[in-house]
């Protein structure tokens, strides 16, 4: 068994707990259901947010709302670059997984940008 990371990224409607929350949720839940993710096969997963996004931590939403009481999480603020995607929350999970198994990244809302 070998560990790949999956990417994933979404834009937040705005900088309150309840649309970090949200934003999370949407972005987890479609990474899951796309990459067919075993989350007992999850070694741990890091958060980060543009520095407009500061009211809540991601990571909470994740093991509350999803139950990820036993996934390895981290926050982390993204550089300040000039003209970057604002109010944008990314996210790499790391999965234990064969190595035949091709991820999917997921770029939700505003952050397909990133990848077009």
């Amino acid at each position: 068994m070998i560990t790949k990371g999956i990417r994933g990224a979404i834009t937040v409607e705005e900088n309150s707990p309840e649309a970090i929350g949200s934003a999370v949720i949407e972005l987890l839940q479609e990474m899951v259901r796309r990459n067919n993710i075993d989350i007992g096969l999850v070694s741990h997963a890091i958060f980060s947010v543009t520095p407009d996004l500061n009211a809540d931590f991601p990571a909470k939403y994740a093991r509350i709302n999803l139950k990820w009481k036993d996934v390895p999480m981290m926050c982390f603020n993204e550089l300040d670059v000039p003209g970057a995607l604002k109010k944008c929350l990314r996210v790499l999970i790391v999965v234990n997984c064969s190595e035949l198994f091709e991820p999917e990244f997921v770029y939700l809302k505003g952050a397909e940008s990133l990848r077009q």
